[in-house]
């Protein structure tokens, strides 16, 4: 969501990073709706890997929480109110919707046959600044490409740090992750060089946007916040894992977002003198 946010403000900055209520509300439903039939369709998927597995028996699927009739009427109920919502922002968002969904949804299954899923991963939510772009606009430029690439960068990181968790379980059952294949050490220095990645393109878009000191300080902050992420990763327990994937991750677009609002609505930062 800060992502897509960013480039929603970034694409509006003509407008004072304002497109207006209708738009901003309108992404903001449609976002949520596509998460919610992404993580519908994750949890119908793959319900029966969750009940085998010990960190994941207890989600509501396999838990008897809720039903499988249920879980399948808020995938469709999600898939219709994100249809809807693209709808109404645009015709070229509209046309798009079918293969956004095909994307998010197709993630669910590529553990079964991919060590690369956490690529796949990426990909599906490097759409989101994509597709708020296109909302404002109508169309496509090379800067929320640049963002989206360092979205898939940063989400292929932190998802190889979050799947150590499963690297056991991984390993009997035979799914596929990138720990299971290279070994943990191995796949965290991939993640490091992601994430190194990710900062690069966040630099670029910074670059390309115009964006001065506020941007400055929060690439600043970014990075250091990344190298705190790896070293507590590499302590390999669950409960630094756990603060390394939520907390610090979500600490990262929180300040991306924050220090592309500032720029934005005080372009005096992005002024010289």
């Amino acid at each position: 969501m800060p992502f897509a946010l960013a480039a929603m403000l970034t694409a509006a900055k003509a407008n004072h990073g304002w497109p207006g209520f209708r738009i901003f509300v309108l992404i903001v439903l449609a976002m949520v709706a596509a998460r919610s039939s992404a993580m519908a369709f994750n949890r119908i998927a793959d319900r029966d890997i969750d009940a085998l597995n010990p960190r994941t028996r207890n989600r509501h699927l396999p838990a008897g929480a809720i039903s499988l009739p249920s879980a399948w009427t808020l995938l469709i109920v999600a898939t219709m109110v994100f249809a809807g919502a693209c709808y109404l922002i645009n015709p070229q968002c509209f046309l798009l919707c079918p293969v956004a969904l095909a994307i998010v949804w197709f993630y669910s299954l590529t553990k079964r046959f991919t060590d690369f899923s956490h690529v796949y991963l990426g990909v599906a939510l490097s759409l989101a600044p994509i597709g708020a772009w296109i909302a404002v606009k109508g169309s496509l430029d090379i800067a929320p490409v640049i963002l989206a690439l360092g979205v898939v960068c940063w989400l292929v990181g932190f998802d190889i740090i979050y799947s150590i968790q499963d690297y056991e379980f991984d390993r009997k059952n035979r799914l596929h992750s990138l720990p299971v294949r290279w070994g943990v050490h191995a796949a965290l220095i991939f993640a490091f060089f992601c994430h190194m990645i990710m900062w690069i393109f966040l630099f670029a878009f910074g670059l390309l946007s115009g964006f001065k000191v506020a941007y400055s300080i929060g690439l600043a902050i970014i990075l250091l916040t990344l190298l705190m992420e790896h070293w507590l990763a590499r302590r390999r327990s669950t409960k630094w894992i756990q603060i390394a994937f939520f907390r610090l991750n979500g600490m990262i677009s929180f300040i991306f977002l924050v220090c592309v609002l500032a720029e934005v609505l005080f372009p005096g930062f992005r002024q010289p003198g």
